[in-house]
């Protein structure tokens, strides 16, 4: 009742003051907010650290499985990320030396697209606070929901014409899904990933799946068994 009251008070206040005003108040607000989140991503990026966890990449390409890695990833001292490969189950490269040099081509070009779009999705974790107050002060916020959680969306928010949703559980403020509809070298790209806590408290990406239908290319990644070294 408390809560509700606050909010109440805020709400009134808020329609008191003048436009002006309202608008620098929203601004320090969300100004706050940025810095809270910008600070929860630190401990949480500290706390993943401690960390060590298994992650299954399947790419799919037109239909057909290409590749399907599984790498145990960890932190090195100097706060590197490594991942050690323990299995690549990628489609055999055929017989034949002008055959395999085509096909080993093409399999570098395919890593290099790949590469391209891992630093393309990294821009949408909004990693600096300038950029989560960008997002913030201009993206429309709706909830809390049935479930408890915040609907955050944003337009133009890396690239002109994308979007880029989170969906944020109200009481703890971890982030529970995400979702971007942007482009990737002139095609169109969607991406949506869910995340997970853990007892401890660490919030980590579950499951992440890209989609480039002009490519007939998609991504499947699943992050799990995630533990502390003895």
């Amino acid at each position: 009742m408390m809560l509700h009251r606050v909010l109440l008070l805020t709400g009134l206040m808020a329609l008191t003051l003048p436009p002006a005003a309202q608008a620098q108040t929203a601004l320090s607000s969300n100004a706050n907010a940025a810095v809270q989140i910008t600070e929860a991503r630190k401990a949480n990026g500290g706390l993943m650290r401690q960390y060590t966890w298994n992650s299954r990449t399947e790419i799919v390409e037109n239909g057909e499985v290409k590749d399907i890695r599984l790498e145990l990833v960890n932190y090195a001292p100097d706060g590197t990320l490594q991942r050690s490969l323990l299995n690549d189950s990628a489609a055999p490269l055929p017989r034949g030396f002008l055959r395999r040099a085509i096909a080993e081509d093409k399999r570098k070009k395919m890593e290099e697209y790949l590469t391209g779009l891992r630093n393309l999705l990294e821009e949408y974790t909004l990693p600096t606070t300038g950029k989560i107050l960008d997002f913030m002060t201009s993206a429309f916020t709706v909830g809390p929901d049935a479930g408890g959680l915040l609907e955050m969306t944003g337009h133009n928010v890396v690239a002109p014409g994308d979007t880029l949703s989170v969906w944020t559980d109200a009481r703890t403020r971890k982030t529970r899904r995400v979702q971007v509809n942007g482009f990737y070298q002139g095609d169109i790209l969607t991406l949506t990933a869910t995340f997970n806590t853990i007892p401890s408290g660490l919030n980590y990406m579950a499951y992440a799946e890209v989609s480039l239908p002009a490519k007939g290319l998609t991504v499947q990644v699943q992050n799990f068994d995630y533990h502390r070294p003895n």
